[in-house]
C-alpha cells in the first residue's frame, strides 16, 4: 500500500511532465477579460420587435443576465417571474393616454403651484404575455429588452439596442401623443 503523500507527489509529477500545473489540472481554463468579444449571447432568442410607428426590427432578443420578465397577475393576485425562453409573444395595448399639464412651484419654499402653459404626452400600458403552451398573462410589465440586429457592420458587430417596456411613459414637453413611440409587440421563436 502506497502512503497518501506519495500518491499526491506522483500526481504532481505527472501533471508537471504533461506541461500542466496542479491548478490547471483541477480547474477549467481561465477566461481572458481582454480577449475577443463573443459574437452572440447564449441566452439570446431569435425574434422581432414591432414599434408603434410601424417599424419592425428583427434580431436576437435577450434580457439583462439572470433576469426574468416580472408581471403582476391579477388572477393570482401576485407578481410572476417568467423566463424569456417560455414566451411566444408580448403584446402592448394603451390603457389610457392624455396630455399632462406642466406645473411648477411658485417659489422654492412655497406649496403653491402655477401652471406653466406647457404640456407633455403621457400613457399607461397593459401588456399581455403569451406563452408557448398558449396560456396568457395580462398586467402591468416593466422590463429592459435588448435586440442584437441581424445586419452586421463591416467593422464588427453592431451594438445591441435597448427597448424599455413601461407601465407608464411620458414624453418631452411640447410633443404630441403620436410622437410617443412604444414597443407594440415582441415575437419570439421557440427555443429547442
Amino acid at each position: 500500500m502506497i502512503p497518501k503523500w506519495k500518491n499526491s507527489f506522483i500526481a504532481a509529477i505527472v501533471t508537471l511532465a504533461c506541461g500542466l500545473s496542479a491548478a490547471e489540472a483541477d480547474e477549467p481554463p481561465a477566461i481572458n477579460p481582454f480577449g475577443p468579444k463573443t459574437t452572440q449571447r447564449k441566452d439570446a432568442i431569435p425574434g422581432c420587435i414591432e414599434l408603434s410607428d410601424g417599424s419592425v426590427h428583427p434580431g436576437m432578443i435577450y434580457l439583462t443576465r439572470d433576469k426574468r420578465l416580472k408581471i403582476y397577475d391579477k388572477q393570482l393576485q401576485r407578481q410572476r417571474e417568467i423566463p424569456l425562453r417560455a414566451v411566444k409573444r408580448i403584446d402592448c395595448k394603451i390603457k389610457r393616454e392624455w396630455m399632462e399639464k406642466e406645473w411648477k412651484f411658485k417659489e422654492t419654499t412655497s406649496d403653491e403651484k402655477i401652471y406653466t402653459g406647457r404640456s407633455y404626452p403621457a400613457r399607461e400600458y397593459l401588456h399581455t404575455i403569451t406563452l408557448h403552451d398558449g396560456r396568457t398573462i395580462a398586467g402591468p410589465l416593466s422590463a429592459l429588452v435588448y435586440l442584437q440586429p441581424k445586419r452586421y457592420s463591416p467593422d464588427g458587430e453592431p451594438p445591441a439596442k435597448r427597448y424599455l417596456l413601461n407601465k407608464r411613459d411620458k414624453g418631452i414637453i411640447g410633443e404630441e401623443l403620436k410622437s410617443l413611440v412604444y414597443v407594440k409587440r415582441i415575437k419570439l421563436d421557440k427555443v429547442k
